[in-house]
C-alpha cells in the first residue's frame, strides 16, 4: 500500500510536544509547547503505524511585572521528540480511531546571573505523552472534518529535589482534551485546534497548577509537493492555581500562600508561517512563529500587603520541524484470480 504522506503530514503533530518553562517550581509554564498542533488537522492517514520525529528551539525573554523592568532575562529551550501514531483502521460511532504515544527530551535554561532570579539549566526526560483514543469524522461531502480526543501526560520525567521539582519532569498527571475542526478541500488545510491542560495535584506539595488553554491555527495550501501558508497560536492560563492549608504547610511558610509567588493569569499570541514538502515515503514540515503579545498578572499578589506582582511569561521565537513517515502498513487484500 502506498503511503498517503500528504494525509500523514496533515494528521501528525497531534502529539508533539512538551515544554515546561517552570524554573524548577510550580505555577508558571505549560506542559505542551504552544503551537504543537500547527500543521496538523482533523484528518487521519490510511491504516498503519507511523513514526514522527520532532525538534524545536524556543528562544525568548521573560516579560511581565515580575521582571522588574529587566528585558534581558532569557529563557531558552531545545527539545527532541520521538513518537508513534497508530491507525488500526477501526471505527467507532462513525469516527476513525487512532492513538498516539510520544517521548520528549528537553534542555532548558533560564535567568541571568545579573538578576534576582539567578540562572539555572535543566535537561532530561520529560513526562511521557499518551493519547489512548482520538476519533475523527468526515462531515459529509463538505470537505470539513472534526476530531476529538484525550491526551495524558504521565509523571515519568526526570525529577530531582525534595519536592521533585528540580528538573524538567512534572510530579503530577496532566489531562489534555482536544477538539479540532478542519476544512481539507481543494488542497487547503484550514484548521483550528483547541486543547486544554488540566493538572492533578502534586502529591509532594499539595499544590495544583491552573488550567492552560491553547488554540492553534493553520491556513495552508498545497501546490504539488509543496505546502505553505500562515499560522498562529494562542495560549494562556485561564484558572488560578490552588494551594490549601496542607500545601502552605508543605512549603514551610504558614504565613504566606505560595500562589502569591506565581502568575495566575496569562495570555500569549504568536504569528508565523509554515512550509512543507512531500517526499513520497516521508513528509517534512517546518514552521516558525514570533510571539507578538505576552501578558501575565496575579491580582491577589499585587493587592497583598507585601506588594509587588511576581508574574512573568516568556515571549520569543519558535522554529519547529517535523519528519513523518509510515513504518508499517497492512497487507493489500489478495485479489481473486478467475479462469474462464
Amino acid at each position: 500500500m502506498k503511503m498517503n504522506s500528504k494525509a500523514l503530514l496533515a494528521a501528525t503533530g497531534i502529539a508533539a510536544f512538551a515544554f515546561s518553562p517552570a524554573f524548577a517550581n510550580e505555577g508558571p509554564g505549560a506542559q505542551t509547547k504552544a503551537g504543537v498542533l500547527i500543521g496538523a488537522s482533523a484528518g487521519v492517514p490510511p491504516p498503519g503505524i507511523y513514526m514522527f520525529n520532532q525538534v524545536f528551539t524556543y528562544q525568548s525573554n521573560l516579560v511581565g511585572p515580575g521582571t522588574g523592568g529587566n528585558p534581558h532575562i532569557g529563557l531558552h529551550a531545545n527539545v527532541d521528540v520521538q513518537g508513534f501514531l497508530f491507525v488500526p483502521g477501526w471505527t467507532f460511532l462513525g469516527g476513525t480511531y487512532d492513538a498516539v504515544i510520544a517521548q520528549p527530551w528537553l534542555d532548558v535554561s533560564v535567568g541571568s546571573g545579573t538578576t534576582g532570579l539567578g540562572s539555572a539549566q535543566f535537561s532530561g526526560l520529560f513526562n511521557t505523552y499518551i493519547a489512548p483514543v482520538e476519533l475523527s469524522w468526515k462531515l459529509g461531502n463538505t470537505g470539513f472534518a472534526f476530531k476529538t480526543g484525550l491526551g495524558i501526560y504521565a509523571p515519568t520525567g526526570t525529577e530531582t529535589g525534595a519536592f521533585k521539582l528540580g528538573n524538567v519532569g512534572a510530579p503530577y498527571w496532566t489531562f489534555q482534551p482536544e477538539a479540532i475542526l478542519s476544512y481539507l478541500g481543494n488542497g487547503w488545510n484550514l484548521t483550528a485546534a483547541v486543547y486544554d491542560e488540566i493538572n492533578t495535584v502534586n502529591n509532594n506539595t499539595h499544590y495544583t497548577s491552573g488550567d492552560i488553554l491553547h488554540a492553534d491555527f493553520t491556513a495552508t495550501k498545497t501546490f504539488g509537493k509543496w505546502t505553505l501558508g500562515p499560522v498562529a497560536y494562542y495560549y494562556g492560563q485561564v484558572t488560578n492555581d490552588s494551594c490549601p492549608v496542607s500545601c502552605v504547610l508543605a512549603y514551610g511558610s504558614p504565613s504566606a500562600n505560595p500562589t502569591l509567588s506565581h502568575s495566575q493569569s496569562s495570555s500569549v499570541w504568536a504569528v508565523g508561517g509554515l512550509v512543507a514538502y512531500d517526499f513520497g515515503p516521508a513528509s517534512f514540515q517546518v514552521w516558525a512563529t514570533q510571539e507578538v503579545s505576552a501578558k501575565a498578572s496575579n491580582a491577589a499578589a499585587a493587592a497583598a500587603a507585601s506588594g509587588g506582582d511576581p508574574s512573568t511569561v516568556s515571549q520569543g521565537t519558535t522554529v519547529f520541524a517535523t519528519l513523518s513517515y509510515r513504518i508499517w502498513a497492512p497487507d493489500e487484500p489478495v485479489k481473486p484470480v478467475f479462469h474462464k
